[in-house]
């Protein structure tokens, strides 16, 4: 029952989802794991007018990435990136998060985040299971503490993100949870920007909602009515 009415209230918002206001000024954000996800969104936001600087383990395996997307695109290393970034991606294996957080804290202190892991037990371990127990948007904001952290763009696959956006209306819906009003904001206008329609949740608590395993988990609702595409 519990489960129902979690979709329920999840499909509720996603119908009344309302657009961040226009902004045309240009943001700078730091991406920090340029896989699947991040160097889809790299793609997306350089397209909307912003700047970015792709980060990984392996920064001179992004070069090409860089080149691909012009002048609006550079190469770093992640230090580098958050200190670049109004905002910034963090799209790492979730097992990466608590040593993230530890060798980057100054940096990060402050910065709005918007944080797309995912805790796998097979891939990430213990600490995985226990990110799940809590909720990743309780978990997460441990393993990097003092930021403005949103959950965002973690609900969709990487081919459903490059697939999807801009498509004809109604648009796809990105669920968000986050605490920090400014950077629920940022959020929304960065999820708009990348061609996809912002459904703000609730607080970070509100992120099992959408966390793996739940029923919404990388289906394309739409904020049109309650409906699911495929």
């Amino acid at each position: 029952m519990r489960t129902v009415l979690s979709l329920l209230v999840l499909t509720l918002l996603f119908t009344a989802s309302g657009r961040a206001a226009p902004d045309a000024h240009p943001m700078k954000i730091g991406i920090i794991g340029t896989g699947h996800i991040g160097g889809t969104l790299a793609k997306l936001w350089v397209a909307a007018g912003h700047e970015v600087l792709l980060s990984s383990r392996h920064p001179d395996e992004l070069k090409p990435l860089a080149k691909q997307l012009g002048p609006r695109a550079r190469v770093g290393t992640p230090r580098e990136a958050v200190s670049f970034g109004d905002v910034v991606l963090v799209s790492v294996p979730y097992k990466a998060l608590p040593e993230l957080g530890r060798d980057l804290k100054a940096e990060l202190a402050g910065k709005i985040v918007l944080d797309t892991c995912n805790p796998y037990p097979g891939r990430d371990g213990d600490m995985a299971s226990e990110a799940r127990k809590k909720g990743t948007g309780v978990a997460s904001p441990e393993f990097l503490p003092g930021t403005r952290l949103v959950r965002a763009f973690n609900a969709i696959n990487a081919g459903s993100l490059a697939s999807e956006a801009h498509r004809k209306p109604p648009l796809v819906g990105i669920p968000l949870a986050g605490d920090d009003a400014e950077a629920l904001r940022v959020a929304q206008r960065l999820v708009t920007d990348a061609g996809f329609d912002p459904v703000v949740v609730g607080g970070l608590a509100r992120a099992r909602e959408f966390d793996v395993g739940t029923p919404v988990y990388t289906r394309l609702l739409t904020a049109a009515g309650p409906k699911v595409t495929r």
